[in-house]
């Protein structure tokens, strides 16, 4: 078991909505890190008590909260320091919880049934009375729903109700891929971590909605496009209305170093994000090196993304260059979020809140 000493009192988000109105403020002195085999108890009993824990899951780390319990669900956007306005997905233990939930189409349970459990989220009409906290969903009429594998889906089960799990990281930040990067970045803000190793696939889920008989995708992520489509029988559509869907905002997965992607050529004092064996001009200048596949292989890229952008984030270059990667397979979520790493972050701020406010406002 590992601690971090600090001490933090916490305030809550900006603007908070009226559910906030009992206020949240807490000192949080020590972080606990314990392994999966140790931490079911610890986990379940914070849950309950309507705190958050940190927990791994096959894709990335994830800060979760009973979604029924508004206080919990608070806390995550407290720790966070998460826009109201972005909405959560809910993970379920099966397919029968996600169906007290939400309304399946056939094809939104053929999905299920076909990458269930794994990194793929389903948007679906919400059902009347589900219990899920009006925070989870940021006031759509739609829910994110997922099942993970693993720890997260035996906490789930366990629990008997869903949870809200946001990546487990300060909004809009890198997200983590081991306990130690949660316990950097949120330590202070919360109590338990739990520790499942390394994240295998790396990267969030895939999103996808069905629309009538169209199917869209919200989010590449840890599927690739290419594999739903062979379940659909339909090709998948790009582009979106508005925030739908987490991960969705234009600036995201942001280090603090500034981003720049399709980098043919080194700027001196860059660190540089490589991929394949082929270096872009002048990269023997560069301050910081990582390469997310050295032979090109875009599933071993795609598991070693935040990681590598947190290393070279913590070499002080003001700037990460990142060589171009291709488009086909895992390649579209990678770029998905270099693009949105590499978003001018206070106009992308203001052209999220517009969307989302045209969003609920119009119903859709």
């Amino acid at each position: 078991m590992l601690a971090i000493e600090d001490s933090l009192t916490l305030g809550l988000a900006p603007r908070p909505p009226p559910y906030y109105a009992a206020g949240i403020c807490e000192v949080t002195t020590v972080v606990e890190i314990r392994a999966v085999g140790d931490a079911m108890e610890m986990a379940l009993a914070l849950l309950e008590s309507g705190d958050v824990v940190a927990i791994p899951t096959e894709t990335v780390y994830g800060l979760a909260a009973d979604a029924t319990n508004g206080v919990g669900v608070a806390r995550i956007f407290e720790a966070k320091g998460r826009p109201r306005f972005n909405p959560l997905i809910a993970h379920v233990a099966d397919l029968a919880m996600a169906e007290r939930i939400a309304l399946f189409d056939p094809l939104s349970k053929r999905l299920a049934q076909a990458f269930w459990p794994g990194p793929l989220t389903l948007v679906l009409p919400q059902r009347s009375g589900n219990g899920i906290h009006p925070l989870v969903t940021a006031g759509l009429d739609t829910i994110a729903l997922r099942m993970p594998k693993g720890f997260g889906g035996e906490l789930i089960a366990r629990l008997g109700r869903p949870l809200a799990a946001p990546s487990a990281n300060s909004s809009g930040k890198i997200s983590a891929t081991t306990a130690e990067a949660v316990a950097a970045d949120l330590g202070p803000r919360i109590k338990l971590v739990v520790d499942g190793g390394a994240t295998p696939v790396g990267l969030e889920s895939t999103i996808v909605k069905v629309e009538g008989a169209r199917l869209r995708l919200l989010r590449p992520g840890g599927i690739a496009a290419g594999d739903i489509e062979a379940v659909a029988g339909m090709p998948l559509l790009r582009g979106s209305e508005g925030i739908e869907a987490p991960g969705m905002l234009a600036s995201h997965y942001a280090p603090g170093a500034a981003v720049r992607v399709n980098a043919g050529k080194i700027a001196k004092g860059e660190a540089l994000l490589a991929f394949g064996g082929r270096r872009a001009e002048g990269w023997q200048g560069a301050v910081a090196f990582r390469n997310l596949s050295v032979s090109g292989d875009l599933r071993e890229a795609a598991s070693n993304l935040f990681a590598h952008l947190q290393d070279l984030d913590h070499s002080g270059a003001k700037t990460i260059a990142v060589e171009p990667i291709p488009f086909d397979g895992l390649g579209e979520a990678i770029n998905d979020r270099l693009s949105r790493a590499a978003a001018p972050r206070d106009r992308a701020a203001t052209r999220d809140r517009a969307a989302t406010r045209d969003k609920i406002d119009t119903g859709q």
